[in-house]
């Protein structure tokens, strides 16, 4: 293993460290436990959106702190879950009079300690699961994974919080973005986590993981690799099968690098997708590439559809500051 790190269990506290001191003007950095709050809290009661899940998947959650989105993210170890006290912490911080909105990805130990969490917190609360990964079965035994369409329910959801609408309203929200929203992805390669010092699985120079998750996961097939055109077609038609948008319904296309994919190529594969669902009759009216939801080190991508509506457009245009998202300031 050749990692830019000096000892494995010095990396999470080091790297966050390092990412509060590079972005001090939006964010804050508090220790025992580690939680990334806002700086600048709102002067109005506002709903308080709190995420959180283990690190590796940077900029989620970490880097979408900040005015318009969350306002606080609890960071875990390297594909595991933050506790329970790092949430309570979280939500004790930046509770601001509205009650709090948590936004949890479907995982076992993020189900369990937000859960946890949301019990002991006093202040008014609710929570969005985000089950987006159609790669797995609609009743798969833990359900869907939450993946890179958490970026777009923390990005609308934000925008609806701080246009000061209220708990209620933003739990709703949540939800219906959720049911319009599914990714898949595919991986190249594996990701090396650094306590473990090698690949968390094998894959030949040929073969592709089809609907791998962001853990390192094997996906639900692997297949040769033929090349972008057919790969990118494979994540639309899955995605079209699930959805099934209508003609002239507008959408967001949102293709993500799972960590070590350059962006001359997923603008290649976001060229592909939009070709492809233009012969579906169907309008991209927004969009969005780059490495927003990772995992590690692991080449490939995903493909992440949103359905749109006039009001979910005004949300996702809706300014936004943070460290690794910023528009309209």
């Amino acid at each position: 293993m050749k990692k830019l790190i000096n000892n494995p269990d010095d990396l999470l506290p080091d790297s966050l460290t390092g990412f509060a001191n590079a972005h001090a003007d939006i964010i804050q950095l508090q220790r025992n436990p580690y939680v990334i709050h806002r700086k600048n809290q709102p002067t109005k009661p506002k709903v308080a959106l709190i995420s959180g899940g283990g690190s590796g998947h940077e900029p989620l959650h970490s880097g979408f702190v900040g005015t318009g989105m969350l306002d606080a993210a609890c960071p875990g170890h390297i594909f595991t879950s933050p506790t329970p006290d790092q949430m309570i912490a979280a939500a004790t911080t930046v509770e601001n009079g509205a009650g709090i909105l948590f936004i949890v990805k479907n995982y076992a130990g993020d189900i369990m300690n937000f859960e946890f969490a949301s019990e002991l917190v006093t202040a008014p609360n609710e929570t969005v699961i985000v089950a987006d990964d159609i790669a797995l079965p609609k009743d798969h035994s833990m359900g869907r994974r939450g993946v890179a369409g958490t970026l777009i329910i923390e990005k609308m959801v934000g925008a609806a919080a701080e246009r000061e609408h209220n708990l209620a309203y933003c739990k709703s929200l949540g939800d219906r973005i959720c049911a319009n929203t599914a990714s898949i992805g595919a991986a190249l390669t594996s990701c090396t986590v650094p306590a473990l010092g090698r690949p968390t699985f094998d894959i030949s120079e040929t073969e592709i993981e089809m609907g791998v998750g962001i853990h390192g996961e094997r996906g639900c097939s692997t297949q040769e690799f033929t090349d972008a055109t057919t790969l990118t077609h494979n994540l639309g038609d899955a995605i079209y099968d699930e959805l099934k948008p209508k003609k002239g319904q507008e959408i967001l296309l949102h293709i993500n690098g799972l960590g070590a994919t350059p962006l001359i190529e997923q603008y290649l594969i976001y060229e592909i997708a939009q070709k492809y669902w233009k012969q579906k009759g169907i309008t991209i009216t927004r969009s969005l590439v780059g490495n927003y939801t990772t995992s590690l080190d692991m080449a490939g991508c995903s493909m992440t559809l949103t359905l749109l509506d006039p009001e979910l457009t005004t949300l996702w245009d809706h300014p936004v500051h943070t460290a690794n998202l910023r528009w309209g300031c």
